[in-house]
């Protein structure tokens, strides 16, 4: 398979993390119905049905991995509430690139939320294993600490089976703040959905992308004030949204998406319109 989206040396490809359904009110926040759903209509119940695509990129160098999808670990009752559509392949969907789950070097989690983390491990034949056993895992420090001691309304999305064989292993690196993971990929401490999450930055022979995790979910959410209502902290989102999306227009940067159901990269011009995407 060679549907990638070449970024200098890089190449980058969405894997099959699943699909699943949020209620459009908690992903547009305040802005009305009538405004959001021209962009991304709802079904009778008000969801959307929305992607949840790992990025494989390879480097001249190794394989790194951003986001893991929501795994195969969810019950028939969970699949039901978020709306489970198309289940998680990302293995297969990785093999199709010529690669085993061996070769996976590095993990770089934006945060840990169940539909981002949940493909940390995987259930195989009754038991538990990590799906990426030969890789670090990237998680930001302050966002471990609150995945392992949520409050109330952060324990409905930090679930310990999918982080827990992290726990006192080899394979979890912890940054505290920005950290270069390999030449080129970098990640830097955001804040804002979660006080822990953290924004992917990607640069090869002048070429850049940003990958900005739940703080920007979809290319539609590029006007700063159309936050998520599951974003902890949403005056960050909006501050860090006109800071990075100003950068990335500035730069040229392709901004790259895990939710999106549309489109899985794009540029922006300074008033939000797309001006490339990927795939054309």
């Amino acid at each position: 398979m060679e549907n990638a989206l070449k970024l200098g040396d890089l190449k980058l490809y969405w894997l099959d993390g699943g699909r699943l359904g949020f209620d459009g009110g908690a992903m547009f926040g305040v802005v009305p119905k009538k405004v959001w759903q021209k962009r991304l209509p709802a079904d009778d119940e008000n969801f959307i049905d929305f992607i949840a695509s790992p990025i494989l990129v390879r480097t001249p160098e190794t394989v790194v991995i951003i986001e893991t999808g929501f795994g195969n670990k969810l019950t028939e009752k969970q699949k039901k509430i978020f709306r489970v559509t198309k289940e998680w392949n990302i293995l297969k969907s990785l093999s199709e690139t010529g690669l085993s789950r061996e070769d996976v070097e590095h993990v770089i989690l934006t945060h840990l939320d169940f539909d981002h983390a949940g493909g940390i491990a995987v259930l195989e034949d009754g038991e538990i294993a990590l799906t990426f056993p030969n890789a670090k895992h990237h998680v930001q420090a302050k966002e471990w600490e609150d995945a392992n001691n949520p409050n109330r309304r952060a324990a409905h999305s930090y679930w310990p089976i999918n982080f827990e064989m992290l726990r006192d292993s080899e394979v979890l690196v912890l940054a505290d703040g920005d950290k270069e993971i390999v030449p080129g990929i970098s990640v830097i401490h955001s804040g804002g959905h979660h006080r822990g999450h953290q924004i992917v930055t990607l640069e090869s022979n002048g070429e850049k992308a940003i990958h900005m995790g739940d703080v920007l979910p979809t290319h539609i959410h590029f006007n700063p004030l159309w936050v998520m209502g599951y974003d902890d902290h949403p005056i960050d989102v909006i501050s860090l949204r006109e800071k990075w999306e100003h950068k990335g227009i500035e730069e040229g940067a392709w901004f790259t998406f895990y939710h999106d159901p549309l489109l899985n990269s794009c540029k922006f011009d300074p008033d939000g319109n797309v001006i490339q995407k990927w795939p054309e």
